[in-house]
């Protein structure tokens, strides 16, 4: 029997460097979106400033109504613009997410089979999805794991075709 804490296969430093490369790929492809997102959430403030500018403006001081209507609309369908793109770009993201990790947490699995099945093991649990009490550092297989399946697959090798 052994464990293995899968978490650890993220981190960029130490973990399963395909990962990496697919995230990296991943957020690349999402950054256009991520910035009309951020663009249009700096033009909200910007908007939401010169309102409360013109409503906290000193007593006496005219105010144009219309203008400061027409402001408020415009901050509110920017905020619900804001909102919709957000959610697309989120299923968009996860869809996308699913289709480029798929064929690698196939390809880890299986990987980790074969692992296993070369040392004997007959049992993995993995210790990042259930709560464990102890277990002792001897049946942690965490890095052995994850330093052998860099070692026979480099990074630089494509994780998954491009469709």
């Amino acid at each position: 029997m052994a464990v293995v804490y899968t978490d650890v296969f993220l981190d960029p430093k130490t973990g399963i460097a395909k990962f990496n490369n697919v995230m990296t790929k991943l957020n690349g492809e999402f950054q256009k979106v991520k910035d009309e997102i951020t663009a249009m959430q700096t033009r909200a403030q910007a908007l939401e400033g010169e309102i409360n500018k013109l409503r906290d403006a000193p007593a006496g001081t005219p105010i144009d109504q219309r203008a400061l209507q027409a402001k408020v609309d415009q901050l509110e369908q920017l905020k619900k613009d804001i909102q919709r793109k957000a959610e697309d770009a989120q299923g968009d993201y996860n869809r996308r997410r699913q289709d480029l990790f798929g064929p690698l947490q196939e390809e880890i699995g299986k990987a980790l089979e074969a692992f296993a099945k070369a040392r004997g093991i007959n049992v993995i649990i993995d210790a990042a999805s259930v709560p464990l009490l102890y277990a002792a550092d001897s049946i942690d297989i965490t890095r052995a794991f994850i330093t052998e399946f860099n070692s026979k697959n480099p990074a630089t090798a494509s994780a998954t075709p491009t469709p």
